[in-house]
Parts: structure tokens; sequence; C-alpha cells
């Protein structure tokens, strides 16, 4: 990022330059033009209770402090959808959340996606026990089972069903889902499922945490990688201020998932951070809408 008042500095310390004056004057008057709060108030969309929020994001909330020259004040939400009703109320400035919570704040309040930070492995796999004798995804029609981690869940429920769509069924109709959360993957080796869907991550750690290997449990399908997990800003702020945050948050990634890495464990590891733009999420979009969703994500 050109930090503005640097390069102010930088002109201004040229003696008897009148270019450079002149230059550095009308920088100084554009940085005027900006408007940008006192404080900015920082939410997370899974985390309950401002406790919460100090113990996993206080590593965070100093070096944003540090990095974007604010205060940072938390906002604790119950859900991203208090998130959401949290930036249409103006009481909060900056969220971090989940790709299919940011389609769902977006369709309420216009939020901003300024960077996201976009993980390794991040795709959805639906795989089958040994032994039962289905081969493909397509095979699951006609009422067999698969389970899933949760609604509205990124890897554990939309794109999943992304990949049930893509084999040709209609996810209301052809098969049945059930929202087993860490169940699901039990289930399937107790038989009680036919199919299971979610992370790459989560059907490996289970592996592996069960001596068992993908013979066991083969795969049916693989997804493409999933949205990265975004920072969104308040539509109500300035958006040469927000042009100014995104520079610096991209300058100062590897800082900054270093801090969030205490919070989330694993789930960041190798992670990088991106800049992204809304139509990175229409994925989600296309999936809420194939579920009979489409009103809460336009």
């Amino acid at each position: 990022m050109k930090r503005r008042h640097f390069l102010c500095t930088s002109l201004l310390a040229v003696a008897g330059c009148t270019t450079a004056t002149r230059t550095s004057t009308k920088q100084t008057s554009t940085l005027k033009t900006i408007s940008q709060p006192e404080k900015l108030r920082f939410a997370v969309s899974d985390v309950k209770g401002l406790e919460d929020l100090q113990k996993d994001y206080g590593a965070l909330q100093t070096l944003l402090e540090e990095i974007l020259e604010k205060k940072i004040e938390f906002f604790p939400v119950e859900s991203y959808i208090a998130a959401a009703s949290a930036l249409q109320l103006n009481q909060v400035d900056l969220v971090f959340t989940g790709p299919s919570e940011y389609v769902v704040m977006r369709a309420r309040t216009k939020a901003i996606p300024i960077v996201a930070i976009e993980r390794q492995k991040y795709y959805c796999v639906i795989a089958t026990q040994l032994g039962s004798g289905i081969q493909s995804v397509a095979e699951l029609k006609g009422g067999q089972t698969i389970a899933l981690w949760d609604v509205g869940s990124t890897s554990g429920h939309l794109g999943p069903t992304k990949l049930l769509i893509d084999a040709g069924l209609d996810p209301k109709t052809d098969l049945k889902i059930q929202f087993l959360g860490k169940q699901g993957l039990p289930a399937l080796q107790k038989g009680t499922v036919a199919a299971w869907g979610g992370s790459v991550s989560r059907y490996d750690k289970f592996l592996k945490s069960n001596g068992l290997s993908e013979k066991d449990f083969p795969i049916l399908a693989k997804g493409p990688t999933l949205p990265a997990d975004p920072f969104v800003a308040s539509s109500q702020l300035d958006p040469a201020f927000v042009e100014q945050i995104q520079q610096r948050l991209l300058q100062n990634q590897n800082r900054i998932l270093k801090a969030i890495a205490p919070a989330d464990g694993n789930k960041f590891e190798g992670a990088r951070m991106v800049q992204v733009n809304d139509t990175d999420y229409n994925m989600i979009r296309d999936v809420y809408k194939a579920i009979g969703q489409g009103n809460s994500v336009s």
C-alpha cells in the first residue's frame, strides 16, 4: 500500500522544490477529505461473548490497532444474523465471518468484502462406506440418506450440496439429508447413512484418528476450492477509508495470520490472505437458490 501520509512527509522534505510542495499540499488535502471514525467496532460472527472474543482474538485486536492506527473495540454477536443486524444498525464496522455467512450479510446490508483468508485444502468430498455398493453420487437418488454437518455451513452443507446438484440430484426430493454434526462420519461407519458430505480436512482427520484409510471410506466426488473467509466492512464507511484498510491488511497478512492462528487451531495452517470480490461468492448463492433459500441471499 502507498501510505499517503508517508508520501506527503517525504515530499515536504525536499527543500526548494516547489513542484513537490504543491504535490504535498494536494495529497494532504486528499487525506482530509477521507472520513474516518475514531475507532473501529469489530465482530467475529461465530464467537459468542466478549470474554471469548478477548481470549481468542485479543492478539488480532492489538495487531489491528497497530496496523490501522485506530482503536479496535470488540462487538460481541450471538450469530451471523446478529452481525448482519449490527451492520444494518451501524453498531459495527468490521466483521470476520465465513463464506456462507457473508452472502447472507451482503444481501441484508451491502457489506463490502475487504480481504479474505484462503485456506489450504479447503474443498468438500462426498464419501461412502466400503461395501455399500454405491459407485457414484448419482446412485444416492431414490431416497438414500446422506449425513451433512449443519444447516448453512459452507463446507458441511452448501459445498456438499453443490456436489449433489452437479451429479444431477435435486437435494430437496431425490435423497434424504440428515444434519448430524460430529456424528456424521460415525453414522457412516455404522452404516446408518449411505453417504457423508463435508470438508476434506474433517474427513482426513476422522480417518487418521480411527486408523482408517480412504479404502474404507471411498470418495465419490471432490469439489473445487471453496470461497475464502472474508473480513467485511460496513457499507457506511467511506470507500476511500475501506481501501486503506484493505491495503494495510494485505501488507501485513503474515502477521495477521499468525495472530489468528491460536483462535482457529489448524484451520488456517498454510493459508494466505487474498483480495476478493463479491462475485467470488456466487457459488454459495447458487446453492442457496437450488435449495429454495434464494430470498435469503438476493
